[in-house]
């Protein structure tokens, strides 16, 4: 009798391990291979239930530990924003200096381009020829030659009195 149940027992281990046979158009459906019954679960649960002697106490000290790290990021976040502010209006400030050294220069050169175009205008304006007439004619100035020219030396002193008469060579 031993036998005959070792071997039923042996045949339902093999009909479950093997594939089954498709008996028309349905297909059996297989059963899990582990199927805990409900105590073995409740049981299987308690097992992982952490044991309370071995539960960790809570923190309280981590509070204490953040609070001068956070003050620390709070000082550190303060003076960025303080520097970036700073360097924002130095930097308004540069672009609005630059702006206006620009505009200086444009006013520059168009005051010198004025200023060449009114000293060719002058210099074409005066006739030579005209001014040559009126100051021999008028003025009695004669054209500088070497009859013209007396030269002057004095020995007494190097040096020259501004008021003195000025002796004529002739």
């Amino acid at each position: 009798m031993a036998a005959v149940n070792q071997r039923e027992a042996a045949y339902r281990r093999n009909i479950r391990n093997a594939s089954y046979y498709v008996d028309g158009s349905a297909a059996r459906v297989p059963e899990p291979a582990f199927a805990p019954q409900p105590d073995q679960r409740r049981r299987h649960h308690r097992q992982h239930r952490p044991d309370p002697r071995y539960m960790a106490a809570p923190r309280t000290n981590c509070v204490s530990v953040n609070i001068p790290i956070t003050v620390l990021l709070v000082i550190t976040l303060v003076i960025s924003v303080l520097v970036g502010y700073r360097y924002l209006c130095l930097k308004s400030s540069l672009d609005t200096h630059m702006n206006s050294i620009k505009t200086l220069e444009t006013r520059l050169d168009t005051l010198r381009t004025e200023n060449d175009a009114l000293e060719k205008s002058i210099d074409t304006s005066v006739d030579l020829n005209k001014v040559y007439e009126v100051a021999t004619n008028e003025l009695g100035m004669v054209r500088v030659g070497q009859d013209n020219i007396i030269q002057y030396d004095k020995t007494e002193s190097e040096y020259v009195k501004q008021y003195e008469d000025i002796p004529t060579g002739q």
